[in-house]
């Protein structure tokens, strides 16, 4: 019988799968693994019966950290072996606040295909578990110390693994455990309109952010193939019905290409797609990635396209670069080659 991995179980549940009695005992189990306990011998409040049981049925970690990468600006890459052997990462980001968030990865490659982003063009391998997904922020917790915020914007769609993505926030935020607030926590998604409304109906009460990169229906759907089953003009009712359905205003991304969604008529899309709906904009600029027909934008590129948006009223932010330096950045996430 395989170990049942224990990350991306509740307290209730972790009774239930390993017939643990009486019910304090599960979530003491619980609170262990939320404080990042590395093995059953460190849980010194449960008999010793109990602990030899529970190392013969489960496991605290299903996946193992394979190689450690540090950026100068304080960012931490974790390339990740799932127990079927697939290589996934996780990251670390810093902001000048000295804020710690998780950056997670929900699936094993991406199907998406994104032109400008490296797990694009990985392929698809496959969904990872909510036991998967917990583990990503306890292996971060360890190296790094205790984390702040958790944004789900890594590699894969999170809004076509929707289900293990709601049990590891489940587990992130229960009171016995993590306890982090939902306000902490971030979905990105490129536009799967369906994922929109289930999350906006189902919850939970989630941040919101539409990697939108640019608002001209053509541009993007030669960018971004997943516009072509979900259209731009449905996409943004979806964002709408989100934001007022959760009280949530939701971010608007673009990955900034030099040439190709930073002049005047991107600004005018962009901002008839924003106008009427409660978002704010992120603006990133592309991270270079070898062998993507791409370049970086200029300062002055980004800070004009940065103008226009605000002339229109619209709440902007051009993001600092964090994590290039061990491409751990936006779109570079399956890039590094480790040994």
């Amino acid at each position: 019988m395989e170990a049942v991995p224990l990350a991306g179980l509740l307290p209730e549940e972790i009774c239930q799968n390993l017939n643990v009695s009486p019910a304090f005992r599960g979530k003491q189990i619980f609170k262990w693994i939320s404080l990042g306990a590395v093995s059953f011998d460190e849980m010194t409040n449960l008999p010793k019966d109990l602990r030899f049981s529970l190392e013969e049925k489960a496991v605290l970690r299903s996946s193992s950290v394979n190689q450690v990468l540090r950026d100068k600006d304080g960012s931490v890459k974790l390339q990740i072996k799932t127990r079927d052997g697939l290589l996934i990462e996780t990251v670390l980001l810093t902001d000048i606040e000295g804020r710690k968030t998780a950056c997670v990865s929900c699936q094993a490659g991406c199907a998406m295909a994104c032109a400008f982003c490296q797990t694009g063009h990985l392929g698809f391998a496959r969904n990872l578990t909510a036991a998967e997904i917990v583990e990503q922020f306890l292996f971060l917790e360890k190296e790094c110390g205790e984390l702040q915020n958790i944004v789900f914007m890594g590699m894969g769609e999170p809004m076509l693994n929707l289900e293990s993505i709601r049990k590891a926030i489940a587990v992130l935020t229960h009171k016995e455990g993590r306890a982090l607030g939902t306000k902490r926590i971030t979905l990105s998604t490129c536009g799967i309109i369906k994922g929109i409304y289930d999350l906006a109906d189902n919850g939970p009460k989630i941040r919101l952010a539409l990697s939108l990169t640019t608002a001209d229906p053509d541009l993007r759907a030669a960018l971004m193939p997943v516009t072509k089953t979900n259209p731009l003009p449905e996409v943004r009712k979806a964002i709408d019905y989100y934001a007022k359905k959760s009280g949530r205003r939701v971010t608007l991304e673009a990955a900034l290409l030099a040439g190709k969604n930073t002049g005047s008529e991107s600004a005018r899309r962009m901002i008839d797609f924003a106008r009427g709906i409660d978002v704010n904009i992120n603006l990133i600029p592309w991270n270079p990635i070898e062998a993507l027909p791409f370049e970086e934008p200029s300062r002055e590129e980004c800070d004009a396209f940065v103008r226009s948006l605000e002339a229109a009223g619209l709440n902007v932010t051009l993001r600092r670069r964090r994590g290039a330096g061990i491409k751990g950045a936006c779109g570079q996430l399956g890039s590094t080659k480790f040994n």
